[in-house]
């Protein structure tokens, strides 16, 4: 691998970083962990305002989507310059953004299949952040298997009429519109080509036959959500693609989902450096523990070669190479280590870990108590453990089936 950057890439980093240092620390202090809310200790969901404003301070300086091309607010960023953004926004510790499927996902897929008028009404609404958005994929019967999903959706003039339900879908309840993808070949799952017959929908939440249910989680948040369908008009005119192209749609983007995601194992080290150092303060004889100690020793090694892992897959990637199986067995090691580092700094800060938010001798607003029992959905997160496993055995290993 050649870790070395090109001029371009230096001239953007530095670029960022001066942007970060001349806007981040006026908004902390205008928004302050009191009012957005402590990093984990008041969930995703009690920090939306806080992330709104950052997106749109973000948005003034090119700085929110940066794959996007430029004509679309974008700087038209190469796969290296995305990781060197994920690296640095790490390393600042910089807010969370607003719309992430919106601008991670839907707006790259609405640019690329888009129409015009599509493209007109919606992507600057979610650059800048004036409407939330959400993602429908998964459902109750297909679990882990996308092309299961059985969400009907029936032409009816100028409408589709749309029945099913949706589970496991994130910030629904706030969201305004969503892109979901919904059967329109009810035939294609008992004729064995169940990838046929899918078609991507941008929905209108508000719209009626459409009820949102929270699901609350262990950590008593309310950030997952059901979605039902009942007789629910969608026009025609809101299908992103052709009729039946729904899977091609979301592979396309999908796909970048994984990219960046150096960025996370940066994220990792700072998280294992302020546990540590919260130690020394708080629980000072649980960094003189052998076994203490050696996990501590454990995690900072598997860190490494987590990101080490992630820049061979970006060295496949520059060289027009899948970057396979890299992308599974990252995604393996970013749910083991956020668990692993969870249970880690309940126990590097003992009792002192146990009082929740709100609770007198809450330390850091009760975050690393809340990442004890949150950090458990990444097993299932961007696709289960189990899952990924079986596509190594399948595909990397080549293991045969029983």
């Amino acid at each position: 691998m050649d870790f070395a950057y090109t001029a371009e890439d230096e001239a953007f980093r530095d670029e960022l970083t001066g942007w970060l240092d001349e806007h981040l620390p006026a908004f902390l202090t205008e928004w302050s962990e009191e009012e957005g809310g402590a990093p984990g200790s008041g969930g995703i969901m009690s920090q939306m305002e806080r992330r709104r404003a950052w997106q749109r301070l973000l948005n003034t300086g090119r700085w929110a989507a940066i794959t996007w091309p430029a004509e679309w607010g974008g700087r038209d960023a190469t796969v290296t310059q995305n990781v060197i953004y994920s690296e640095v926004m790490a390393r600042y510790r910089t807010p969370g953004i607003y719309n992430a499927n919106g601008l991670w996902q839907i707006g790259p897929m609405i640019i690329r299949w888009g129409t015009d008028e599509q493209k007109d009404r919606w992507i600057p609404n979610i650059l800048n952040a004036e409407d939330h958005w959400c993602q429908g994929f998964s459902e109750p019967q297909a679990g882990s298997d996308l092309a299961n999903l059985r969400t009907l959706a029936v032409a009816d003039g100028d409408d589709y009429v749309l029945d099913g339900q949706k589970i496991w879908i994130s910030s629904a309840h706030i969201a305004k519109w969503g892109l979901f993808l919904v059967r329109t070949d009810p035939d294609a799952i008992g004729e064995k080509r169940k990838h046929d017959g899918i078609t991507a929908l941008i929905i209108d939440l508000e719209a009626d036959g459409i009820d949102v249910r929270p699901i609350r989680d262990i950590a008593g948040e309310e950030m997952f959500c059901e979605v039902f369908f009942d007789g629910a008009r969608v026009p025609q005119a809101y299908r992103l693609g052709g009729e039946g192209e729904g899977w091609m749609v979301a592979m396309g983007t999908l796909g970048s989902e994984r990219v960046g995601t150096a960025g996370l194992a940066i994220g990792m080290r700072a998280d294992l450096d302020s546990m540590v150092n919260l130690a020394r303060s708080v629980n000072p004889a649980a960094l003189d523990d052998p076994d203490m100690r050696a996990r501590i020793a454990d995690a900072h090694i598997r860190i490494e070669y987590t990101k080490l892992l992630n820049y061979r897959a970006l060295s496949k990637i520059l060289r027009n190479e899948k970057n396979w199986p890299e992308v599974p067995l990252a995604k393996l090691q970013w749910s083991y280590l956020a668990q692993t580092l969870a249970e880690l700094a309940v126990d590097l800060l003992g009792p002192s870990a146990l009082p929740q938010r709100g609770q007198p001798g809450a330390v850091d607003n009760g975050s690393w108590n809340r990442l004890y029992v949150f950090q458990r959905y990444t097993s299932i997160g961007a696709g289960t453990t189990e899952v990924q496993k079986n596509i190594i055995a399948d595909r990397a290993l080549q293991m045969g089936r029983r």
